[in-house]
């Protein structure tokens, strides 16, 4: 468990570096390298995303190993079905996607909250709700990251911008701005989910 005093305990200790993020960037690498092929240039961005997004929800709530491990499960795989399948309306897709590895990984009975974890992360009005809690803040802390952290949900700018520091954007943002404007093109009557 990380929460905002062992995250700034690590970073004075270790100063400023991968490793004093509270996300199991062991973890997330294991998950997402098999996708590399797929996510092509955009994968060191969309990475650091995951990396940034399961450690403000790590921050937001000290959390125990299950769920620090749906976190970031569900964090590799909320945005995958952009390249999956090849839309900005990803987020079923994306959801399918987890609910096969889970499968595969004898996981199943965490499939349909995680599934929920994706399908409801872009909500603009809170997941109260939802029977878990993991929903709302992996809703919070995908929003701390899509925002630049313009939205805290109370964590100290400080702990945003170490965030941001030790993890950088690697073209995230732009990469989207890029693909929505493209989406957006192509079928003005649908917007993004």
């Amino acid at each position: 468990m990380y929460g905002i005093a062992g995250f700034l305990t690590g970073f004075i200790t270790e100063g400023l570096n991968l490793m004093a993020l509270p996300a199991n960037i062991g973890r997330i690498d294991a998950l997402l390298n098999p996708w590399r092929p797929v996510i092509g240039a955009a994968f060191d961005g969309y990475r650091n995303h995951v990396v940034r997004m399961a450690s403000y929800c790590l921050l937001l709530k000290p959390c125990d190993a299950i769920e620090q491990q749906k976190i970031e499960i569900a964090a590799c795989f909320h945005d995958i079905g952009i390249w999956t399948a090849g839309t900005l309306d990803y987020l079923p897709p994306s959801a399918a996607v987890a609910r096969e590895y889970l499968g595969a990984n004898a996981l199943e009975a965490w499939s349909d909250e995680i599934a929920r974890m994706i399908v409801t992360h872009h909500k603009l009005r809170p997941a109260t709700d939802e029977a878990s809690a993991l929903v709302e803040l992996f809703r919070k802390g995908d929003l701390v990251d899509l925002s630049i952290g313009l939205v805290k949900f109370g964590l100290p700018a400080a702990v945003v911008n170490s965030v941001k520091a030790a993890c950088p954007n690697a073209g995230f943002h732009r990469n989207l701005c890029r693909l929505e404007l493209g989406w957006f093109l192509k079928h003005p009557l649908n917007p993004v989910p």
